[in-house]
C-alpha cells in the first residue's frame, strides 16, 4: 500500500499568524562558522565570552577536545529558530507581540545539519512545525522538570525545556546524537541578514501577495534584508498551495542562496565584512556549551569549508497525515529510515520527490544549465579504485534540493 500523502495544511486557520509565521533558518551558525576562520585569536576570545554567558549544556556534548584541525568523524548540528519578540522587531508584529494568548516562545524552525566523514557531505533536514511526536521529560533553566508528552507538536519542545529539550526531542526521533546546537530568533535573522548585505532571492510564478506577511512583490530577482528578509521567510499564503510544507522549500531557497553568498569572494575577501559577520553572529546566537569556544568554531569551519555545494542537500523530513488530526502530520518512520541509513553509510543521496514540497519552489529558469560531462576513457592497464557506496534514492515524500540548484519561489499572487 502506498504511503498516505502528507497533509496540505493550506486551509486550517492558524492559531496565531506569527506562531504559524516565521520559519527562521540556519543562518546563525553558518555565518559564525565561516566568519570565525578569519578573525584573530584575541578577537575570537573576546567574542567567545559573550557566547559562554548564554551557552546551554547538551546531553550529547562531544568527548573530543576542540583543536585547530579537522573534526574527527561525522557530526550533527541542530539549528533552532524561535518565534520570540525581540525589541527591534516587536513593533512590527502587532498581535503576535501584544496578545496575551500568544505569550511564550516556540521552536518554529528545527534544522538538523548532518556532516559526514570523508568524503565530507552536508545534509540539512527540516522538521515541519506541526510534526506531532513524543516530547521527552525535560529540565528547564530554572531547574523545574516538564513531564513531557506522548504526542505533541515539535514546536512546543522549547517551551518545555529550552534548547536542550529540542535537541533531546530530535535525537529521540532520529536516533542521531546531537553534540552541537544553536538558537536564533526573529530579530537575529534581521541583524545577521543585514550584516551579510542582504540576500538575493528569486520570486517566481505570479509574484508573492501575502497580506499576513505584509508583502506584495512582482516576479523577478529581489535583494531582501531587514524586515523584507523576515517577511520572505515568513510568507506562507503567498507561495505554492499556501501550506507550511510549501514554506519549507521557500526557506531552503533562502538558505541555499545565503550559503552561496557567504562562500563567495564578495564576503570572504572582505575582512571588514567578515569581522562584522563574526560580531553580529556571536551577538545573535544562543549556542550550546560545546559551541561557545572559538577553537571549536574554527575547527568546524575548517571541516566544512570544502564541502561541495553539489554534496550539500536540503531535505524535508518525511511525514504522513496525522490520523487524529488531518491538519497535522506524524513521522514516516519507514521513509526516514532510508535517509538515516544512507547518512550512516555516507552514501550519496538522490532526491526523487518534488523539488520543494507542496509547490513551494520551482527551478530558476535564469540559472545556467551545467554542460553534461563525457565519461572518462579508462587508461589501459589501470586498475579500478575501490567503489564507494551506491547512490541511495530517497522516498518520494522526502522533498528538497541541492545547494547548487538555483530555485525560485512559486508565487501564487
Amino acid at each position: 500500500m502506498p504511503p498516505e500523502p502528507s497533509a496540505a495544511h493550506a486551509r486550517r486557520r492558524p492559531d496565531s499568524g506569527w506562531r504559524r509565521g516565521l520559519k527562521l533558518l540556519a543562518i546563525g551558525l553558518t555565518v559564525a562558522v565561516v566568519a570565525a576562520v578569519a578573525v584573530g585569536g584575541v578577537y575570537a576570545w573576546m567574542l567567545s565570552q559573550r557566547l559562554q554567558e548564554v551557552a546551554v549544556p547538551l546531553p550529547d556534548a562531544p568527548s573530543q577536545a576542540p583543536s585547530l584541525s579537522e573534526y574527527a568523524g561525522a557530526f550533527d548540528v541542530l539549528i533552532v529558530g524561535t518565534d520570540e519578540c525581540d525589541d527591534q522587531v516587536k513593533d512590527d508584529f502587532g498581535e503576535r507581540c501584544s496578545d496575551p494568548e500568544a505569550e511564550g516562545i516556540r521552536n518554529d524552525v528545527n534544522l538538523l545539519v548532518h556532516v559526514s566523514e570523508a568524503p565530507r557531505r552536508a545534509t540539512v533536514v527540516s522538521f515541519p512545525r506541526d510534526l506531532r511526536l513524543e516530547i521527552p521529560e525535560c529540565t528547564n533553566e530554572d531547574g523545574s522538570v516538564s513531564s513531557g508528552a506522548w504526542k505533541a507538536s515539535i514546536n512546543t519542545a522549547y517551551e518545555a525545556g529550552g534548547l536542550a529539550c529540542v535537541a533531546s526531542t530530535v535525537s529521540n526521533l532520529t536516533g542521531q546524537q546531537i553534540p552541537f546546537a544553536a538558537k536564533v530568533s526573529f530579530g537575529n535573522v534581521v541583524n545577521i541578514t543585514d550584516a551579510v548585505g542582504g540576500v538575493e532571492v528569486c520570486i517566481g510564478g505570479d509574484g508573492i501577495n501575502d497580506y499576513d506577511a505584509g508583502i506584495n512583490w512582482e516576479p523577478g530577482p529581489r535583494v531582501v534584508q531587514g524586515y523584507d528578509a523576515l517577511a520572505f521567510l515568513r510568507t506562507r499564503k503567498g507561495i505554492g498551495d499556501g501550506s507550511d510544507l510549501a514554506r519549507i522549500g521557500n526557506q531552503q531557497q533562502y538558505l541555499s542562496r545565503l550559503l552561496n553568498k557567504v562562500r563567495s569572494e564578495e564576503v570572504l575577501s572582505n575582512p571588514g565584512t567578515l569581522l562584522a559577520l563574526a560580531n553580529t553572529a556571536v551577538n545573535n546566537v544562543t549556542p550550546s556549551e560545546s559551541l561557545a569556544d572559538p577553537v571549536r568554531i574554527a575547527q568546524l569551519a575548517y571541516t566544512l569549508k570544502d564541502v561541495p555545494l553539489s554534496d550539500t542537500t536540503f531535505v524535508q523530513y518525511p511525514v504522513l497525515t496525522d490520523p487524529d488530526d488531518s491538519d497535522k502530520v506524524v513521522p514516516d518512520l519507514d521513509g526516514a529510515a532510508v535517509l538515516w541509513d544512507a547518512l550512516a553509510r555516507n552514501a550519496p543521496i538522490a532526491l526523487t520527490g518534488e523539488l520543494g514540497a507542496n509547490e513551494g519552489v520551482t527551478l530558476d529558469p535564469s540559472a545556467p544549465t551545467a554542460e553534461p560531462t563525457a565519461p572518462e576513457t579508462p587508461t589501459p592497464g589501470a586498475t579500478d579504485a575501490t567503489p564507494g557506496p551506491e547512490v541511495v534514492e530517497l522516498p518520494g515524500n522526502v522533498s528538497g534540493s541541492k545547494a547548487d540548484q538555483a530555485t525560485c519561489s512559486r508565487g501564487n499572487g
